[in-house]
């Protein structure tokens, strides 16, 4: 894999009709500078609005992935996804004169043949991988769908479909090396549906732009003839279309004998290319559509934006044991001895939760007034210790929180359950429930050994230093 971040030397345009929307588009591939990302740009909107693509960003995976922010809304983006994916460009600007990339042939094939035109070209920047060290899944039995990502030198995917019809059957197929494979055996894998969904997904506005030109349909009904005849008139399709020996419309040859599994495997590429950063895993995946993919892709990203916090702010600790240690939290927070009340951050969700931890021993400053021969820890502090620990989480929620303060006003249904001792560790756990203009509400509890000693909800503002 490359050590370099990429982007292409020239740009260049493609032009057509997209899938779904039938909207005719030309878009076209522009290099970026280091650590850009990939951003589609909207050129026929005014002022020329932009989407981030990022699982952030995802609002529909009906039938394909759509990204927006604001007006800037772009649908069916995953096989542009992997044509970056599959040639390892982290940096580019996308502009687009409509809603949809043009579909080509319904492959990756026609991107990755513009973009090498164009050129790829190494920046001087190096890459951040999220690098997997411990497997991580997501599953709907109700599905039958499995996703687990393993350890791994490098990112390789094995993939297994099993539809119940004799055109397709099971099929399996694994990448081991995006280099080697991805142009010539990935990218041409053409899209494919059933001729059942087809009359459906016209009936729900989509597929305005598809055709036999664009996908591979597959028979599966017993009415021979008759019913590709009637879904022909039914939808005033131009294409001539038959029903084929080999179970595919009008025998359209294959380019694999495994052509669709090598499809979703280029599909599930582009949706985790969203997590916004390479990684090194192995996927194994069963029976996975985009919703599985998205709901992956989050996990992935949330982990990513833990391993970035560490890279950031840790000083070396053992991480499987925290993830922040006192010198990091001391990087993010302006308390100081006597006041910092937070030992280490076990965990932690961007703009959602953390967990931290206080030990508590005797030689904290105020056991000796509270109370000579009898020392508890006042609940104000277990609630400013507790405070602190949603400071953590509120600055790490936006951009550079080492230049911020955050200002806690009020807090409400403060409950105390018993006395805080010395020997006691206190595990606060915090989650944020709204975050609007740099105010948030958050909610929190503390516990010894599992059991709650303090809770209250929190309201607090972050300003500048």
């Amino acid at each position: 894999m490359f050590q370099k971040q990429r982007t292409i030397k020239h740009e260049i345009s493609f032009s057509g009709v997209g899938l779904h929307t039938g909207n005719q588009c030309t878009m076209t591939f522009k290099p970026a500078d280091t650590d850009h990302g990939i951003r589609f740009v909207r050129t026929d909107l005014s002022g020329h609005p932009s989407v981030i693509a990022d699982i952030d960003h995802v609002v529909d995976i009906s039938r394909g992935t759509t990204l927006q922010d604001g007006e800037a809304r772009v649908h069916t983006v995953e096989h542009v996804l992997a044509a970056f994916a599959g040639l390892q460009l982290d940096n580019m600007i996308v502009e687009l004169d409509n809603n949809e990339p043009p579909v080509g042939d319904g492959s990756a094939l026609p991107y990755v043949e513009k973009l090498l035109e164009a050129g790829i070209q190494d920046q001087d920047v190096d890459k951040f991988y999220l690098e997997i060290d411990t497997p991580m899944s997501y599953s709907e039995k109700d599905r039958g769908v499995d996703l687990v990502v393993a350890p791994s030198d490098d990112l390789r995917i094995t993939f297994m479909i099993d539809y119940k019809n004799p055109a397709l059957g099971t099929q399996y197929t694994t990448l081991q090396d995006l280099e080697s494979e991805f142009v010539e055996e990935f990218a041409p894998a053409r899209t494919f549906c059933f001729l059942s969904e087809v009359e459906m997904l016209r009936e729900a506005g989509l597929i305005k732009g598809g055709g036999l030109q664009n996908a591979v349909v597959i028979y599966d009904s017993d009415q021979g003839q008759v019913e590709v005849d009637r879904i022909r008139k039914a939808l005033d399709l131009k294409d001539e279309a038959f029903v084929g020996e080999t179970g595919i419309i009008n025998d359209v040859p294959l380019r694999f004998y495994n052509e669709p599994v090598r499809h979703k495997t280029l599909d599930l590429l582009g949706d985790l290319f969203l997590i916004g950063v390479p990684f090194k895993g192995h996927v194994l995946a069963a029976r996975s559509g985009h919703k599985a993919n998205v709901a992956l892709a989050r996990k992935m990203r949330d982990l990513y934006k833990k391993k970035r916090l560490a890279s950031k702010f840790g000083s070396g600790s053992d991480s499987r044991k925290a993830l922040l240690d006192v010198n990091a939290i001391q990087r993010i927070m302006p308390h100081r001895y006597p006041f910092l009340l937070v030992d280490r951050v076990l965990d932690l969700e961007p703009g959602k939760r953390v967990i931290a931890l206080k030990n508590v021993t005797i030689n904290e400053p105020f056991f000796q007034g509270h109370f000579p021969g009898q020392p508890v820890m006042p609940g104000v502090l277990i609630l400013e210790a507790m405070a602190q620990a949603g400071g953590v989480l509120l600055l790490n929620a936006i951009e550079h929180p080492e230049t911020k303060l955050v200002y806690f006003m009020s807090i409400d249904n403060a409950k105390f359950r018993r006395p805080v001792v010395p020997g006691d560790q206190l595990r606060f756990e915090l989650e944020m429930h709204a975050f609007r203009r740099n105010a948030c509400k958050m909610s929190g509890r503390a516990t010894i050994d599992g059991t709650e000693v303090a809770s209250a909800d929190f309201m607090a503002m972050v300003v500048d230093r």
